[in-house]
């Protein structure tokens, strides 16, 4: 008999539930918190699976342990697959260990993985649930995976509203993702209100969706106020870090100190900032050349430094590094990217220049300048053509007298000896040098003194020469006094032959004497003078006369001395006034100031002596007067109040040895206050003087006379003009009425005035010469005007029985002895019938007068005492006229056509 199998029972299987849930509930119940991702059936290795909030339990770990080897856990919570899984039917969990291993404090984080399928099973059965309990209309978080596999469409959520327990309820959505772009991207079913996206979305170009979501009756009733949907796009690390550069480029100096900045690199990510996924690391991978090391790179910042001071240069002048940068904090499942960095190591002068031979030999011929003698050459491992390369030569020893000079070729970078002052055989035959080198730029390390310069020794060999003759000193003196008899001798220039050091066989020539005072000998070249020599002549300086002589040597060979020779002084000059004329303002000053100067020198100069020569007219001596102020000058000045004019004072100066001299002093007394108001001006007073005119003012008279010579010739016109206008006459002239005239032209019936015609107070006599003039007779009250032609008039006036007469004659000479009147007279009968002839004129038909013929007439005030200048004025009284006796000559001609005495 068989023994029977055992049979599995729906028992069995709820017994196997209870205990994986128990299990589960378990380390839940030990976790500090529960965390459940929903994800696909299947996963990759390397996958992100979501993320968990790790500070929200441990702040301070810094040990995070997966209990799953499958899955590993990064510091901001990230959830990663180590390995590909493939979930069954059931759920599966791992825990989170979080520790600090300073405090031995440890947390826990439940995870539970469920599969996509079974949260749709359970996303319906809470739809039950939810039927039966009451929600609320609010929003509820909701996020999408970047990248998502699906299966789409992928359910994101339910949206419910609290009144489809009462009504019958349709759910839409609007909003970027829904009707606008990127369109049709998620929807939402009308009756059950489930959220589901229909496509995978990249969240660097979205990162999240602000939908609106409705709640609707099938009658269009809105019970619920729009709902805001935010829809969160999860990263996903689908980016790879980019350097800013394909290739960086820096410079650092060689011999820099360790941890010295060589540059920072850069580079970008376009994951979500602040996320495992865009944690960048740096590092360097390679090297080229390779050893040593002698870069490092910071992880975090980018930044490239020194790790070794052993730069030369000299060895190796470029690096090259490929660096990388990684996200994901340097994971080895983070993206990563490549470049390359190239470092060029920039020279220092740590190299100093050395000369390739320590020491020369070379030669010079003497009395040779300016020729090179030899060139140096020196090494140097620093860039060439730049101030660490180039050398700079000196000479340390032996140049004392400055015979050399050395230079640096710019292209060689040679030294070029050179002699710059002529070298004697006689005195050496050979000279010693040290010369040294250094750089442009300073040497860059800390070394010695003897050390810091290399040096080498040469010796310069002087060749000897067969010279001419030498003039040394080239300015010899010799001493003279001036005035000395003529033909006398003295030394002369001496010059020798360097060989013999003898002056033998040399003879002499003299090339410039510029007062021909001396002649020189030919053999021994002694001097003769042949003209007296004057030590104040003109071009003597300093009392020295040079003399340029030259010497021959038997073979023609010459050399050019200067002969200086010193004139003693001679007391042969006596003082003198280098002043000849002093002007003496006679009404601010009684006296002036006289100096006088000794061209011999001061020993035989000051102090003078003045005084007025005793050969001169006793005039002089009491008109004029000195007193002696200091040694050199004196006081001159005037007595007895001379007139004003020019004077010739003779004054003697005699100096200390008693050489005197006279010198006719000119002194001019003049009316002025200062000196230069008698220079520039012509006055009797000072017995001459000038008047110059200037350009601009012989200009300014030749434009005045053009300008006058205008104004005449337009006047001159004006009257032609004038005079050939016809002259109209009314027609009843021949009856003497007075006729009605308004010109203001002039014409031939007109009164008028010659030279000597005035007039004067009654009783006086005076002539006038008249043209044609009116008469007139008043009887009572009426008068009569007559004007008639003819050529000479004279006016009558009698006085009697209150009739006024005015007669004159037809034709012919008529004098009178009165032609005047009083001013009361005269302005008596002239206001009252002036006035009575002006209502009758310019009259219309009724009698009236125009409007712009009489014009009202107001007296402004008493008129002027000397009345008017006219010839028919009058003066109330006989005396007011004396100031025409006093007036200045251009006022003369015009005081005597007004009087005539």
């Amino acid at each position: 008999m068989a023994a029977a199998r055992p049979t599995s029972s729906p028992s069995g299987a709820l017994c196997r539930q209870l205990l994986l849930t128990l299990t589960i509930l378990t380390f839940a119940c030990d976790a500090c918190k529960k965390v459940t991702l929903h994800v696909p059936s299947k996963l990759d290795a390397e996958k992100f699976v979501g993320r968990v909030n790790l500070k929200e339990c441990f702040k301070s770990a810094n040990l995070i342990h997966s209990s799953d080897p499958d899955f590993q856990i990064l510091e901001d919570g990230s959830v990663y697959t180590t390995n590909a899984i493939l979930l069954s039917s059931e759920k599966r969990n791992f825990t989170i260990l979080l520790s600090n291993t300073e405090n031995q404090e440890e947390k826990k984080i439940f995870v539970l993985l469920e599969h996509q399928t079974k949260v749709l099973k359970k996303r319906h059965s809470k739809e039950k649930v939810l039927r039966r309990a009451k929600r609320r209309w609010a929003p509820i978080p909701c996020s999408v995976m970047e990248n998502s596999l699906g299966p789409f469409p992928l359910f994101l959520q339910q949206i419910q509203s609290d009144t489809a327990q009462n009504y019958t309820i349709y759910y839409s959505i609007r909003g970027p993702g829904v009707d606008r772009e990127p369109k049709n991207l998620f929807y939402v079913e009308r009756d059950s209100g489930n959220l589901f996206c229909t496509r995978p979305v990249d969240r660097e170009e979205y990162e999240s969706f602000e939908l609106i979501a409705f709640a609707t009756t099938p009658d269009g009733y809105t019970p619920e106020l729009p709902l805001p949907l935010v829809i969160k796009i999860e990263d996903e690390n689908d980016n790879y870090p980019i350097f800013t550069e394909k290739t960086y480029i820096f410079k650092v100096a060689e011999n820099s100190r360790v941890g010295s900045t060589v540059g920072q690199v850069c580079a970008t990510d376009k994951d979500e900032p602040d996320t495992m996924h865009t944690r960048l690391k740096y590092s360097i991978l390679a090297q080229l050349p390779a050893s040593p090391t002698l870069f490092s790179m910071h992880p975090t910042t980018g930044v490239i430094t020194t790790s070794s001071s052993q730069l030369d240069r000299e060895l190796i002048d470029k690096y090259q590094l490929k660096i990388k940068v990684q996200d994901m904090d340097g994971q080895y499942f983070g993206l990563q990217t490549t470049s390359t960095c190239i470092i060029h190591i920039e020279d220092v002068n740590d190299n100093l220049p050395t000369f390739t031979r320590t020491s020369y030999v070379t030669s010079v011929e003497e009395n040779t300048i300016n020729v090179e003698i030899l060139r140096v050459t020196v090494e140097d491992k620093d860039l060439i053509n730049t101030a660490n390369w180039r050398a700079n030569y000196t000479i340390l020893k032996g140049n004392e007298n400055g015979n050399f000079k050395i230079v640096t070729d710019p292209k060689t970078n040679e030294g070029i000896l050179c002699v710059v002052k002529s070298l004697n055989y006689e005195e050496r035959q050979q000279v010693n040098l040290q010369i040294g080198v250094t750089n442009e730029a300073p040497y860059s390390r800390e070394v010695s003194s003897r050390s810091a310069m290399s040096t080498a020794a040469v010796t310069v060999n002087v060749k000897n020469q067969d010279e001419g003759p030498e003039c040394s000193p080239a300015l010899q003196t010799v001493r003279i006094k001036e005035n000395v008899p003529v033909r006398t001798t003295s030394n002369g220039y001496k010059a020798y032959d360097p060989e013999t050091s003898s002056s033998s066989g040399i003879r002499y020539k003299k090339l410039k004497d510029p007062k021909e005072w001396i002649t020189v000998d030919e053999n021994s070249g002694s001097i003769t003078i042949i003209k007296s020599l004057d030590r104040e002549a003109e071009n003597i300086k300093n009392g020295i006369y040079n003399v340029t002589v030259l010497a021959t040597d038997e073979v023609g060979r010459t050399c050019t001395g200067t002969l200086g020779i010193i004139l003693e002084d001679v007391n042969d000059n006596g003082p003198s006034i280098p002043k000849e004329t002093v002007i003496i303002c006679k009404t601010v000053m009684s006296s002036t100031e006289i100096v006088a100067v000794d061209p011999d020198e001061p020993i035989n100069g000051p102090p003078f002596d003045f005084s007025l020569d005793s050969a001169s007219d006793s005039d002089v001596q009491r008109t004029w007067r000195l007193t002696k102020i200091n040694g050199t000058a004196a006081r001159l000045s005037y007595q007895n109040d001379p007139p004003f004019g020019s004077y010739i004072v003779p004054i003697k100066v005699t100096d200390r040895l008693g050489q005197s001299l006279v010198t006719p002093l000119k002194v001019i007394l003049c009316d002025c206050v200062t000196e230069n108001d008698c220079t520039s001006r012509i006055s009797p007073r000072t017995g001459n003087g000038e008047v110059k005119l200037g350009t601009w003012a012989i200009l300014a008279i030749l434009l005045g006379i053009a300008l006058l010579f205008c104004i005449l010739f337009t006047l001159v016109c004006g009257v032609s003009q004038a005079a050939k206008q016809p002259k109209v006459f009314p027609d009843d002239l021949a009856q003497q009425n007075l006729i009605v005239s308004n010109t203001e032209a002039p014409g031939d019936d007109k009164v008028y005035c010659t030279d000597g015609f005035t007039t004067h107070i009654v009783g006086s006599s005076t002539q006038g010469v008249c043209g044609t003039v009116g008469s007139g007779v008043k009887t009572g009250g009426q008068e009569t005007i007559e004007l008639v032609k003819g050529g000479h008039q004279t006016l009558e006036m009698s006085r009697g029985g209150g009739q006024h007469t005015l007669d004159s004659g037809r034709g012919g000479h008529v004098e009178t002895d009165n032609c005047r009147y009083t001013y009361s007279e005269w302005h008596n009968y002239t206001q009252s019938h002036l006035g009575e002839k002006v209502q009758l004129c310019n009259q219309d038909d009724n009698h009236k007068h125009a409007q712009d013929y009489v014009l009202t007439y107001n007296y402004e005030g008493k008129g002027s005492v000397a009345g008017s200048v006219g010839c028919c004025s009058e003066q109330q009284e006989e005396d007011g006229l004396e100031f025409l006796d006093h007036l200045e000559p251009k006022f003369k001609t015009l005081a005597e056509a007004c009087i005539k005495r």
